[in-house]
């Protein structure tokens, strides 16, 4: 079970009559009610405070829902995708997101942590995140734990959802794909009463796959209502439902460091062991009051459960004989995982002097528990011909499953943190900020009959600087630290939490009128304490690492009618000490590339307005560049080629109420890999596919 409560996305009391649809001054009334569109004015985000994106020392990304939408991410993957910042890791089969951000991931062997208005919500094993509720997302660069607490070493996401508005609006969309892929998207929202409103999202999707025998299944679904209690009070209560079914999926293997030996379409699983079961239940809730104008405090809380149950056969670590057969063996998961969080945060500003002072103040508890129960078996004959298989030849029946993992890890958390941003001049701005958590683990081993306690306290400092040098341009550096206890960590074994430490030099624009912004940055992170095992496979922390590179994102309308979307990154990012893994058993020397890690990575993405028989037309256009990669830690000898996809759609208002769209996505067929955990865990990219879709609003 999960409960959670870092402070989502705050909504002012005093705007929320505001509520409104954004458009463009070229929109059409079927624009208007284009239900996409509807968006919170007035909005203040949890831990983030109230600054213009020119007066922020850092690094940040916004994806909104119109650039989701013209990209066609339907998941958390896609969504990432149009960030370069962000590079795919190893996701569990399918089952999990997992990614870096400036080169660094957290645990390998839990999902990267994300966050759902600013709540914990990515620690669980709830399957891969679908974007059905989702209003946006926000790429937010470099350690944030001054504020936002543990976390990934080299960033966050936060995910922004769609909450109630008070004016009545709704959409209900079907689309059909490439490999028996349908899907349908219901959302609407409206007022009950001067003071009350709700929304209802959901979507369903039944689909196959590029992948032989592979096919998914999920049903979402997140309510939501919101309660003016006062002109100066505001009540949220959201709920997330999630029920998706997923075959474990390893991927495909490399023959001798070769890819491409056999199709990216070969499964290499056991069909007739079924699916993997995924499923979520949050509970979310949060009160804001305004005092005044200048001073507003929230409260909040949030619980969420996630499990993840089923029997899968893996793809073995030995390589095929000349035959072809290839060792697999089973394992039996049953995971389960809760997480809560209370959450007070008061912000507002204030003056001495002449100088103004933005305070952002609060308090989080917070408890994560871990709960995983596997079986494996590796003693019968499970192996399949990676030439010619045939599957059934390993039978539930048939399987001997020992005990392999049985055991309840519980984190507890107490944070305080504070931040204030000073204003020295109309053009210059320091923000200082610390926060300290006080952290404690238990680690309950069934299995072994043995429990262990760990705790850490830590100060997490932040320092920036940003000087507005006119009004459309803002310069900007910072230093912040970041921390991350291990799962596993005991007082014997004093596994260290990662902790990393980042530099950043930047510079901001709002070009054409503030249309067009963009953001250039320079950084420089170290990591340390990255967790491996040693001979004994206890868990120790001896990896350090360095990442050092550069960005540019540059995102809005070049004119009334051609928007653009630009995002590069260049990292370099390695190992910086000799260690040996004894969970691959490679010696890992100083230097070596960091996994799937590309130094070069490019998303491109244009969007044109015209009209077709009077009505509105929009082509899009995009590009997805990475650079290749290390395809295992510590074998220098396999790496990920290189890849480029293109997508192309369209977008066509047949009517107020009617809307077509079409895409193509890797519209030359690239045969690409998309990240790997060793040479025989690859997941091949998916070819060529199409998907068209209808819109209905009302």
């Amino acid at each position: 079970m999960n409960i959670k409560l870092c402070a989502p996305l705050l909504v002012g009391a005093s705007s929320i009559i505001l509520w409104a649809n954004t458009v463009s001054a070229q929109s059409t009334e079927a624009e208007i009610s284009e239900i996409d569109n509807i968006t919170v004015t007035g909005t203040r985000r949890a831990y983030q405070g109230d600054f213009d994106p020119l007066e922020t020392p850092q690094a940040e990304l916004r994806i909104d829902a119109e650039t989701l939408r013209n990209a066609g991410s339907i998941d958390l993957v896609q969504a990432l995708d149009l960030s370069a910042s962000v590079a795919r890791q190893n996701n569990f089969g399918g089952l999990w997101n997992s990614f870096a951000i400036r080169g660094f991931v957290g645990d390998e062997n839990l999902p990267s942590n994300y966050l759902v208005n600013g709540f914990n919500a990515g620690r669980g094993f709830g399957g891969s995140r679908d974007l059905s509720g989702i209003e946006s997302v926000e790429v937010l660069k470099g350690p944030r734990a001054a504020l936002y607490g543990r976390g990934e070493p080299g960033g966050t996401v936060n995910l922004v959802t769609k909450r109630p508005t008070f004016e009545t609006a709704g959409e209900f969309s079907i689309s059909a794909g490439s490999f028996s892929t349908y899907r349908a998207d219901f959302d609407y929202t409206t007022p009950l009463s001067d003071a009350v409103a709700i929304r209802f999202v959901g979507a369903y999707e039944d689909a196959e796959s590029f992948r032989d025998t592979v096919e998914t299944e999920k049903l979402l679904f997140s309510p939501s209502i919101a309660w003016r209690v006062s002109d100066e009070s505001l009540f949220i209560y959201e709920m997330e439902y999630s029920d998706q079914e997923t075959p474990f999926d390893r991927g495909v293997i490399a023959i001798n460091d070769e890819l491409g030996l056999i199709p990216e379409s070969r499964f290499l699983g056991e069909p007739s062991y079924g699916p993997i079961e995924t499923g979520v239940l949050g509970h979310q809730v949060e009160f804001q009051h305004d005092f005044n104008a200048d001073w507003s405090a929230l409260v909040g809380f949030n619980y969420r459960e996630t499990e993840l149950d089923g029997l899968a056969s893996e793809n073995g670590f030995g390589a095929p004989d000349v035959d072809g057969n290839f060792g697999r063996f089973s394992r039996d998961r049953d995971y389960d995982a809760t997480y809560q969080v209370f959450r007070a945060e008061l912000s507002g500003s204030f003056n001495t002097g002449g100088i103004q002072h933005r305070v952002i103040v609060g308090l989080d508890i917070d408890e994560f528990e871990n709960d995983q129960i596997a079986f494996r078996d590796r003693s019968t004959d499970q192996s399949i011909n990676i030439f010619n298989p045939v599957y059934g030849n390993s039978p539930v029946s048939g399987l001997a499953l020992a005990p392999q993992i049985d055991r309840v890890e519980t984190q507890e958390s107490v944070g305080l943190y504070v931040q204030n941003q000073i204003s020295i001049t109309d053009k210059l701005d320091i923000r200082l900020g610390a926060r300290f958590d006080d952290y404690d683990q238990t680690l309950n081993n069934r299995l072994s009959g043995s429990i262990s306690d760990y705790s850490e306290t830590q100060v997490s400092p932040q320092f920036g600087v940003v000087y507005q040098a006119t009004d459309n341009v803002s310069l900007y550096a910072v230093y912040g630290e970041n921390f991350r206890p291990l799962s596993g960590a005991t007082d014997e074994n004093g596994l260290d939490p990662n902790i990393s430490e980042s530099t950043e030099v930047g510079v901001k624009l709002a070009l054409n009128d503030g249309a067009l912004t963009g953001t250039f940055a320079i950084f420089d992170l170290e990591h340390s304490n990255i967790a491996t095992f040693d001979a004994d496979f206890n868990p120790t922390a001896v990896g350090e690492a360095g990442s050092q590179g550069f960005e540019l994102d540059l995102v809005g309308s070049l004119t009334d009618t051609l928007s653009l979307w630009f995002s590069y990154a260049y990292v370099d990012a390695e190992t910086k000490n000799d260690y040996t893994d004894f969970i691959s058993f490679n010696f890992i020397p100083a230097g070596s590339d960091l996994l799937n890690i590309a130094e070069h990575q490019l998303s491109l993405q244009l969007a044109q307005e015209t009209q077709l028989a009077g009505r509105a037309l929009t082509l899009i256009g995009g590009l997805t560049y990475v650079d290749d990669r290390s395809g295992e830690f510590g074998d220098p000898t396999f790496r990920l080629p290189s890849y480029t996809t293109v997508r192309v759609a369209a977008n066509y208002e047949i009517s107020d109420s009617w809307g077509l769209r079409a895409e193509v996505n890797n519209l030359f067929d690239e045969e690409y890999y998309t990240n790997s955990y060793a040479d025989v865990w690859v997941q091949p990219g998916t070819p060529q596919n199409f998907r068209v879709s209808a819109d209905f609003r009302f």
